[in-house]
């Protein structure tokens, strides 16, 4: 065969190959595919229904029913839907999601249900796009019909009412006394219901806006002054919209008040608070009606009302003085010596003043020359300040005398009131006196007629020589020798345990946890109690949040008991991660062994060759129409030169009368992936009759149908065909297997 023919036919082959149809739906479901598929008969015959509203309310949820009518309404069928916000739930038979997607999960049905909740308020529009596929059940993509709709669902936005406001009042209104607080009283409504939010407040003074008190509902009193007239407005505010402003149609005119009610008026009073006053004619801040010297701005009162002002009067409260000559303090009509500063009163009479004389009030006495208090006419010892009496007349006076009355003592060393000769321990002011001999007095001695004990510490009465604890008055036994009393020691016959601080009847010495009443043992020494670790045993972990067996430690998810482990770190967990060792995957909404990252990628590259390869089809039938002609020019041109040829041969005479038939060529089964390699019959000369040469034209090959295609769990897509062979696709082009 002619190596262009060869070149030919397998160019032929190719475009047959690159033209047959991809595959796109799936009897398990196709997600994100609502523009329909290619593979499966035509798009017409069947009408795609649904029920999505026209407009939605946000966060509303809806019943959706997918089917489609018309066709032969054989139980096959399927469908792709797909809606760009809100989301799916509560998946009816046949059903499943992937995020915004719905999809069949097998063939056996034409109609579908499904909740779909509306986005939240402010989503706008929503998208929706919907292919239905309905099949004659035939087990191939022959016959069937699908159709594609698609919906735009508007948000249902109800417009916000402004609000309003009403019956307006100032309290209190029209004539307002200065002293008093001015109150906005007024009505907010809303048709909407919203409430209401700094709604906007303005007080006017005399027709002018104060900024000072803006969105102020009280005014305050301060702010007033006599002769103003004050207005104010409101507009009100839901927080969404301002409403009109309203004008309060009542004033406050600010006039004066009576405050202290003394019948004259506060710009009147100069005392505007005090009723009893009202004039100041001497201006010096005391009302006339309390003073004194109404006229005279120096003095106001006279407290002794002896004619003479306090502010003048030496002695303002005492009406028998007013002068002081010598400035001692004791007026001239009192002081016994008016002139002499130093003195005032003589009391005894004795011409001495009283400060100069020892004993003012003793006429016998003037002078103490030891200044012991006792004037020297009777002090036993004048020259002695320590003494003046001797009344055991022992020689020793009786501030030196201890015993001033008893003329065989004189001292007491120790200051206990007993005599240093009757005393047994004259240093000792705590004894005198020791009973049992033992050389303890007997204050000191707890056992003052018991020679063997002498202290009591803990004053227990039990003596410390025989006291275990002489110094605890709770203690006087330790059965155990553990140095804890037995009243002390809950255990006071282990010499290993004294307490149970928990109560829980381990002592503390065993208890890991004694002040904790429910734990007593910690097996993996990790700090958390047996009873309160999920893990006693593992140091490593003691919670576990889910319940899933995992500590929350080693958990990746502690609180989701359906995860424990992450391996990709792509924030999913193993269980629900479809390619838990790949990060850049999580689902594989398809089941194909590919995730869905990956195949949105490999689609959309699969569609660019798609359309690169449809340009070059188009551009090989150009070529392959072009070859064609030049072929069967060729082949023509060939025929005619050896026709001529022959007839200049010397050959005998053909004989017609017995006709020779050429041989036939059966076609040949070649593989649908190679070229066939096809010859041609070589002319056969016969003898004596010659047969003409015949041209064995171009054998037609049977083209293989596709009876199923299929993708398996690595990923790989397979086809088989009715010749029985099978093909896989290598991304680039169909291999036979």
């Amino acid at each position: 065969m002619s190596p262009i023919i060869r070149v030919l036919l397998a160019s032929v082959l190719l475009v047959l190959l690159a033209a047959a149809p991809t595959i796109e739906g799936s009897s398990t479901g196709k997600q994100n595919q609502a523009n329909g598929c290619s593979c499966h008969g035509t798009t017409s015959g069947i009408t795609a229904n649904h029920n999505f509203p026209a407009t939605y309310t946000p966060g509303t949820v809806y019943s959706i029913t997918i089917d489609g009518t018309g066709g032969t309404q054989a139980f096959v069928g399927g469908f792709s839907l797909q809606v760009d916000k809100g989301s799916f739930s509560n998946a009816g038979t046949r059903t499943q999601f992937a995020g915004l997607s719905a999809t069949h999960t097998n063939s056996g049905s034409l109609s579908w249900t499904m909740d779909w909740t509306a986005p939240t308020s402010g989503s706008g529009s929503v998208n929706m796009a919907l292919a239905v596929l309905q099949a004659n059940g035939n087990s191939a993509n022959s016959g069937d019909t699908w159709d594609t709709t698609s919906a735009i669902i508007i948000e249902s936005i109800t417009p916000n009412q402004p609000p309003s406001a009403s019956d307006l009042m100032i309290l209190p209104g029209g004539d307002t006394p200065v002293d008093e607080d001015i109150m906005l009283v007024y009505t907010f409504d809303d048709a909407d219901g919203d409430f209401e939010v700094d709604s906007q407040i303005r007080w006017s003074k005399n027709g002018v806006v104060v900024p000072a008190y803006n969105d102020m509902g009280m005014l305050p009193a301060t702010a007033t002054s006599v002769g103003e007239t004050w207005t104010v407005s409101v507009t009100p505010n839901d927080g969404k919209d301002l409403g009109s402003t309203e004008v309060c149609p009542d004033n406050a005119v600010i006039v004066d008040v009576d405050s202290d009610n003394d019948g004259t008026m506060d710009l009147d009073d100069a005392f505007p608070q005090d009723p009893s006053e009202t004039t100041d004619t001497d201006g010096d801040g005391t009302g006339d009606n309390a003073d004194v010297f109404p006229n005279d701005a120096s003095e106001t009162t006279d407290s002794d009302s002896d004619g003479t002002g306090d502010n003048a009067d030496a002695f303002p409260q005492d009406p028998l003085e007013t002068l002081d000559s010598d400035g001692d303090g004791v007026g001239n009509n009192a002081d016994a010596f008016p002139l002499d500063v130093t003195e005032t009163i003589d009391s005894d009479s004795d011409g001495t003043g009283d400060n100069g004389d020892v004993f003012p009030n003793d006429a016998s006495e003037t002078l103490d020359s030891d200044m012991d208090g006792v004037g020297d006419n009777a002090d036993v010892f004048p020259q002695d300040a320590s003494e003046t009496l001797d009344s055991d007349m022992d020689g020793v006076g009786d501030n030196a005398d201890v015993f001033p009355q008893d003329a065989t003592e004189t001292i007491d060393s120790d200051m206990d009131s007993v005599g240093d000769n009757a005393d047994a321990f004259p240093n000792d002011a705590s004894e005198t006196l020791d009973s049992d001999m033992d050389g303890v007095g007997d204050n000191a001695d707890v056992f003052p007629q018991d020679a063997s004990e002498t202290l009591d510490s803990d004053m227990d009465e039990v003596g410390d020589n025989a006291d275990a604890f002489p110094l605890d008055a709770n203690e006087t036994l330790d059965s155990d020798n553990d140095t804890i009393g037995d009243n002390a020691d809950v255990f006071p016959l282990d010499a290993t345990e004294t307490l149970d601080s928990d109560n829980d009847t381990v002592g503390d010495n065993a208890d890991v946890f004694p002040n904790d009443a429910s734990e007593t043992m910690d097996s993996d020494m990790d700090g958390v109690g047996d009873n309160a670790d999920a893990f006693p045993n593992d140091a490593s972990e003691t919670l576990d949040s889910d319940m899933d067996g995992v500590g929350d430690n080693a958990d990746v998810f502690p609180q989701d008991a359906t995860e424990s482990l992450d391996s990709d770190d792509d924030s999913v967990g193993d269980n629900a991660d479809a390619f838990p060792q790949n990060a850049n995957e999580t689902l594989d909404t398809d089941g194909d062994g590919t995730g869905d990252n990956a195949q949105l990628i490999a689609e959309s590259l699969a569609a660019e060759q798609a359309a690169e390869d449809d340009a070059a089809q188009k551009r090989m039938m150009t070529i392959l129409v072009v070859v064609i002609l030049l072929i069967g020019g060729a082949a023509g041109a060939v025929l005619f030169m050896r026709k001529r040829g022959n007839d200049d041969e010397d050959v005998p005479s053909k004989d017609f009368t017995q006709q020779t038939i050429p041989t036939q060529v059966q076609p040949a089964q070649q593989s649908y992936q190679q070229p066939v390699q096809q010859t041609y019959q070589q002319p056969v000369v016969q003898q004596p009759v010659v047969q003409q040469p015949a041209v064995q034209q171009p054998v037609a090959i049977a083209e293989p149908t596709v009876l199923r295609q299929w993708t398996d769990e690595a990923g790989y897509t397979w086809r088989t065909m009715d010749d029985g062979s099978n093909f896989w696709w290598t991304g680039t082009e169909w291999q036979k297997r």
